[in-house]
């Protein structure tokens, strides 16, 4: 018998592979359509076959979760109503998303679906949970990193059905926090064409070909009793890329150690290791935050055993009663459970010849063919002296299987889509500046504000010095955790009184250590005269709504804003401003809502946020805050800071963009607020930055974008 604690849900790339993990035993199936999925690689399902993906679970009472889960632009968001509508009268179970704008229309467009979020969404702790209850979210998948003990609170806390990942690959950046393909090769894993660069080979402190950013596969199968639990209920299988011998073959052995909740033997772990795996497993996630023995450190070859496996459809079990008496109307009822459906024919005739022999009534009755059922038993009541040609009991069959299959779909069909007019959804994608959006073509009607960020008292002493900037977003880590709230009040001071503006700058991850911490400051905080924070997170958006009712909230960059939708989103639940996403370029830019918008316009872009470690996981952990620098094959350096009081780091790219030259344009665009973000520089590169000397440099993705 399964059991029902927990969900197996697996990956499907096509829909063989969609059929064979159900027959290997899992409760739903995730796959990718033809549109808006973060596989854009795979062999992703056409819309009839997602139709019969549909039906096919249903009628084996499956699931189907499609992945609607990258970034979409302005100009894409008209088609997803249309694109999802089929699907969603069909009976899709749930949509798994990751840009918040979808998941805003996607509720009030479709008010039965089911709404997970995507593990690219980054969700951490609890108040980031709180803030997504607020848009209909019915689940959340943690990030990856998210530990058993943290997951165990937020279940506690917020009662959200959680889901997390149990077995497959890991990125070594936290999902979603990662732009090292996008920045690189112009391949965003914010729209499903991740190059991979995480499986490349570095130089580190002078060790060449060093595998360092390579992560082992995950396999969680030691650890389902500690997943019950901390109140996890759906267990993920990576893989929508990976060939059938290996999705059946893993989702058969946890179909197998779900149900039983006994110990995995050896020898059945080695033959999970053997379907696939880089170089080894790992469930270290569960229970560290980090640690070198996760890391490859050689090239990450998958290698596999698994081979391919023929797929039959799963039947389905149905039961029947034959009633065949002469001058009454021939009838077959067939069931599947409690659902009941009957077919009839012309009343029954008396033989003139041979009556109608009984084993081969039934023996036609059963004979079910390409249809989805297969009878377990027929009962009949068949008259002595009663004659029914071959074709007409063909026809009772055929209709007393075809009725009960629409009958069994029918319960997960749906009418109550809300009507989008053709106008509506031309709207999103087609945004102009106007002075309605408080910014004109005349940007001299709205005060320009120059904003800069640091990371360090170095640069918050130069970038005083030099008097250019109005607004001041200082990181919360240039501060000990003693002394916050007094020295940034000695900071704030200062600041002041010059009449500048000034924000705290919180961390690029908040785990349940951070909150915790930033909760028991916040009254001393609050009563401080800043204006307010830069929040990168939801579980920061959501606090700094709940804990400073007076305090502003701008979104920074990885707050994705990629549509209009996405950012009235956030403007409606707390968000007082935005920046730019990255990866837009100037076209797309020109075409968005950039009302109270600001643009880094200076800045090493962060290409990775890790729960890793690299100077941990080459030189060992001495808790001090530092720079190491990775080395691609092109002689390409790339700094890596790590943050220790929160124990992340964040790779950053080896040249700044510099946009300065593009402001007018931006001007046109309705920006007006333009940031200089420094992180890396030391006081001297600050300076010469801000006289205009920087030799070397990218433009971001302005000029190109992203697919």
């Amino acid at each position: 018998m399964r059991n029902k604690d927990f969900e197996l849900l697996a990956p499907a790339g096509n829909l063989e592979i969609f059929k064979g993990v159900i027959e290997s035993g899992a409760d739903a199936v995730y796959v990718g359509g033809s549109m808006f999925g973060a596989r854009a690689y795979a062999n992703n399902f056409t819309d009839d076959e997602m139709i019969e993906a549909i039906d096919y679970a249903h009628l084996r009472g499956a699931k189907v979760y499609m992945t609607v889960n990258t970034l979409i632009k302005n100009s894409e968001f008209g088609k997803l109503y249309e694109y999802l509508l089929p699907f969603y009268e069909r009976g899709l179970d749930a949509v798994i998303v990751q840009d918040l704008g979808v998941i805003k229309a996607i509720h009030e467009w479709f008010p039965s679906m089911e709404i997970h979020t995507s593990t690219q969404m980054t969700v951490t702790g609890a108040d980031g949970v709180r803030f997504l209850q607020q848009f209909g979210v019915t689940r959340v998948v943690m990030a990856r990193e998210v530990s058993l003990s943290e997951m165990k609170r937020i279940h506690d806390e917020t009662g959200m059905e959680l889901e997390a990942f149990v077995h497959g690959a890991l990125c070594y950046s936290y999902s979603g926090q990662c732009l090292f393909s996008s920045i690189l090769g112009g391949r965003s894993g914010n729209r499903g064409r991740c190059a991979q660069p995480c499986r490349l080979p570095y130089t580190v402190g002078g060790k060449k070909d060093d595998y360092i950013l390579s992560l082992k596969d995950m396999c969680g199968i030691k650890a389902l009793k500690d997943l019950c639990e901390a109140g996890v209920y759906s267990l993920k299988i990576e893989g929508r890329m990976k060939q059938i011998g290996y999705a059946c073959g893993v989702v058969s052995y946890y179909r197998k150690y779900i149900d039983s909740m006994e110990p995995v033997t050896k020898s059945d772990y080695e033959q999970i290791k053997k379907l696939g795996n880089r170089c080894g497993f790992t469930d270290r996630y569960y229970y560290e935050h980090n640690g070198s023995d996760m890391v490859t450190y050689v090239k990450p070859n998958f290698e596999s055993t698994a081979k391919d496996v023929a797929v039959s459809s799963l039947k389905i079990p149905v039961t029947g009663k034959l009633y065949l008496v002469e001058g009454q109307p021939g009838a077959l009822c067939v069931s599947a459970g409690d659902v009941s459906y009957e077919a009839s024919i012309d009343p029954v005739s008396a033989a003139m010849k041979a009556p109608l022999d009984e084993s081969s009534a039934v023996e036609r009755i059963k004979k079910t063919g390409d249809t989805p059922f297969v009878f377990s038993d027929v009962e009949t009541e068949i008259g002595d002296n009663v004659f029914v040609p071959n074709g007409a009991l063909n026809k009772l069959r055929r209709d007393a299987l075809g009725g009960l299959m629409e009958k069994l779909l029918a319960q997960y069909m749906r009418d109550d889509a809300r009507y989008v007019t053709d106008e509506e959804l031309a709207v999103i994608g087609d945004h102009d500046v106007t002075d309605d959006d408080n910014v004109t073509a005349d940007h001299g009607k709205q005060a320009q504000r120059m904003i800069c960020s640091c990371m360090n008292r170095g640069q918050l002493e130069v970038l005083m010095d030099s008097g250019r900037f109005s607004d001041y977003y200082i990181d919360f880590d240039m501060y000990d955790r003693k002394s916050l709230v007094t020295d940034f009040a000695d900071d704030l001071k200062r600041l002041k009184a010059d009449g500048k503006a000034v924000y705290l700058m919180l961390p690029a991850i908040f785990r349940e250590n951070v909150s915790d911490y930033f909760r028991s400051v916040a009254q001393k905080l609050d009563e401080l005269p800043f204006d307010g924070f830069v929040v990168k997170n939801y579980e920061q958006l959501y606090l700094v709504k709940t804990l400073f009712a007076e305090k502003k909230a701008v979104l920074d960059h990885n707050m994705y804003t990629y549509n209009d939708i996405a950012k009235s989103a956030f403007c409606e639940h707390g968000a007082d401003g935005d920046t730019v996403p990255l990866e837009l370029n100037a076209k797309e830019i020109a075409h968005r809502n950039n009302t109270k918008s600001e643009m880094i316009i200076y800045g090493y872009y962060p290409l990775m946020t890790s729960a890793q470690c690299v100077h941990k996981n080459t030189s060992g952990c001495d808790k001090k805050s530092q720079i190491t620098y990775l080395t691609d094959r092109y002689n390409k350096s790339f700094a890596v800071c790590n943050n220790c009081k929160e124990c992340y780091n964040t790779i950053y790219n080896s040249l700044p963009a510099m946009l300065e030259k593009y402001t007018d344009q931006l001007k046109r665009a309705g920006i007006v607020n333009f940031r200089y973000s420094f992180t890396t520089e030391s006081p001297k590169q600050v300076r010469k930055v801000l006289s205009g000397d920087v030799a070397e440099f990218t433009n971001g993705h302005y000029k190109r974008g992203v697919e």
